[in-house]
C-alpha cells in the first residue's frame, strides 16, 4: 500500500489495481494526484505486499477487504479509480458498500461481453502490449511471479465469469469511465455501452494509448479525471 498526500484527511482517492499484477503501476498517476489530496494504492489480498489468503478470495470478498481497508485507514469514504479487474471489484463495492463512494474513475473496465475466453482475452493483450512501455511488461511479469499460476489462473477466470453490466445500473454514485484509445481489451462500443447502462456515466477517451493509460501517460489521464473528481488543478 502506498499512501501519499495530504495526511489526516478524512477523504481521499484510492487506486485499485488490475488482474494480478500489483498496485505500483499505479503509482505514476497516483503520485501526480497527491499534489491535490490523499492517495492510496492498495494491493489486494494476494497481490503485491498484501497477505497471501490460503483461498482465492471472490470478487465480493474483495470488495469486502476494500471497505476494511478504508477502515484501517481511518477513511469513511473516497474516490474510487481502477483499472482492469480493479473495475470490477469498485463496480461490486459501489453496489455492496454505496456509503463508501464518493465518484468513481472506471480506467478499462473489464471484460467485454463478447470476449469472455481466455484465448481471445490472451490475444488482446498481446496485442495491446504495443501501446504501452516495456517497462509494463517488466513489472506485469514480476508481479504475476509473485501472485503465483495458482492465483492468477483463477483470479483470471473469476473476472471472465463476472458480469459488471448487471452492476453498472446499480451504481449510485457519479462514474467516469475512461478508454484509451487503442485498447483492444476495452472496444469503443463496450466503454459506451458500460457508460450508458450507468445513471450518471460519462466517458472519456485518451488518444494515443491503449489499456494502462494511467501508467503510459499519467499526465493524460490525470488531467482527464481531475476535474470530474472536483480537485484543483
Amino acid at each position: 500500500m502506498t499512501n501519499t498526500g495530504t495526511p489526516g484527511a478524512t477523504r481521499a482517492v484510492v487506486f485499485v489495481h488490475g488482474l494480478v499484477i500489483a498496485s505500483r503501476y499505479m503509482l505514476p498517476a497516483a503520485r501526480l494526484l497527491a499534489a491535490q489530496t490523499r492517495v492510496l494504492a492498495v494491493d489486494l489480498p494476494g497481490y503485491g505486499r498484501s497477505a497471501k489468503p490460503h483461498h482465492l478470495l471472490r470478487i465480493p470478498e474483495l470488495a469486502d477487504a476494500l471497505v476494511e481497508f478504508l477502515d484501517a485507514n481511518g477513511l469513511v469514504r473516497a474516490h474510487w479509480v481502477g483499472n482492469s479487474f480493479g473495475c470490477q471489484i469498485i463496480a461490486e463495492l459501489a453496489v455492496r458498500h454505496p456509503e463508501r463512494i464518493d465518484r468513481i474513475v472506471l480506467q478499462g473496465p473489464t471484460v467485454d461481453a463478447s470476449a469472455r475466453r481466455m484465448g481471445l482475452q490472451g490475444r488482446r493483450l498481446i496485442a495491446n502490449s504495443r501501446y504501452e512501455p516495456a517497462s509494463l511488461t517488466a513489472i506485469s511479469l514480476g508481479d504475476y511471479w509473485r501472485a503465483g499460476l495458482r492465483r492468477a489462473f483463477g483470479t483470471a477466470r473469476m473476472a471472465l465469469a463476472d458480469r459488471i453490466e448487471d452492476k453498472m445500473p446499480r451504481i449510485k454514485a457519479p462514474t467516469l469511465i475512461v478508454r484509451g484509445e487503442h485498447d483492444p481489451l476495452v472496444p469503443m462500443r463496450w466503454a459506451r455501452y458500460l457508460a450508458g447502462l450507468t445513471p450518471h456515466g460519462e466517458l472519456r477517451v485518451i488518444r494515443g494509448w491503449g489499456h494502462a493509460v494511467h501508467y503510459a501517460a499519467p499526465g493524460a489521464f490525470v488531467d482527464a479525471v481531475r476535474p470530474f473528481l472536483r480537485l484543483p488543478s
